[in-house]
């Protein structure tokens, strides 16, 4: 698994960097975002989804745990996931999130809720907030994803 870094300064470039990234994303691909609080993980997903063709508002999906979207509001179903709020991988069971994977495109805020084995094909961004506000995007890139990721 290669690993890749991208500087982003502010939301707009978080929103850009979802939007080009969209072009990219398959059903059954698994889009893994690490961060803490405030880090944009959120924002990154919203740049995702309007670059599938989401017109409306993206919201978080922290209290509903899962929200889906389907054609022809996106170009692709997407189920954005957000499991914070879970203790642990067991109460994720019963989501079956992985049945998503057959016809959706999967996004996972939070994916350390399912321990560290979760999803070995998904490509993972680690977000951090640099000093002076910017967030450093660490790119884990899965075999799947090289030529991928050189066009991005």
């Amino acid at each position: 698994m290669a690993e890749s870094g991208i500087v982003l300064t502010g939301e707009g470039e978080m929103l850009a960097f979802g939007r080009r990234l969209a072009a990219f994303v398959r059903i059954g691909d698994v889009i893994a975002l690490e961060g803490g609080l405030g880090a944009g993980k959120t924002t990154l997903a919203r740049g995702l989804l309007e670059g599938l063709g989401l017109e409306g508002e993206a919201p978080s999906p922290s209290f509903a745990i899962v929200q889906p979207y389907d054609i022809p509001e996106v170009s692709l179903p997407v189920a954005h996931v957000d499991l914070y709020r879970l203790d642990g991988p067991e109460e994720a069971e019963e989501l079956a999130l992985d049945e998503y994977l057959t016809d959706s495109l999967l996004i996972v805020e939070w994916p350390d809720r399912l321990g560290e084995q979760a999803w070995p094909h998904a490509l993972r961004f680690h977000i951090a907030i640099e000093p002076g506000g910017a967030r450093r995007l660490t790119a884990d890139v899965p075999g799947a994803w090289t030529e991928r990721w050189s066009q991005i």
